[in-house]
């Protein structure tokens, strides 16, 4: 299973689509942290952090499921951006981050 940190509605809807043209389905076998934190109703889009919601799931929902032993293998991948008010008032990119945990039971 792999879960990012927190691309939220609209990032996770990103890289499902380009897996997808790259012919990789990973629909059944992806989530995203901050979609499992907020409900659709809160309008969130993609706001919190990637490396604080990749925690909350993993100690809250991830590592239950692998004592429980209904997930075995997983790919956290803490997704975030560097944000900086004078790059942004440049114009310049804004570089994005992310760091792998792998964890196999």
């Amino acid at each position: 299973m792999i879960f990012t940190g927190d691309l939220g509605s609209v990032g996770k809807t990103l890289v499902i689509e380009m897996m997808k043209e790259k012919g990789i389905d990973i629909s059944d076998n992806y989530e995203d942290c901050g979609c499992m934190i907020y409900k659709e109703e809160q309008d969130a889009h993609a706001g919190a952090s990637g490396c604080a919601s990749s925690a909350v799931v993993f100690c809250g929902y991830i590592y239950q499921m692998m004592t429980e032993l209904k997930l075995n293998k997983i790919l956290l991948i803490g997704t975030g951006s560097l944000h900086s008010p004078t790059s942004y008032q440049q114009k310049e990119s804004i570089p994005c981050i992310a760091h792998a945990v792998a964890v196999e039971i």
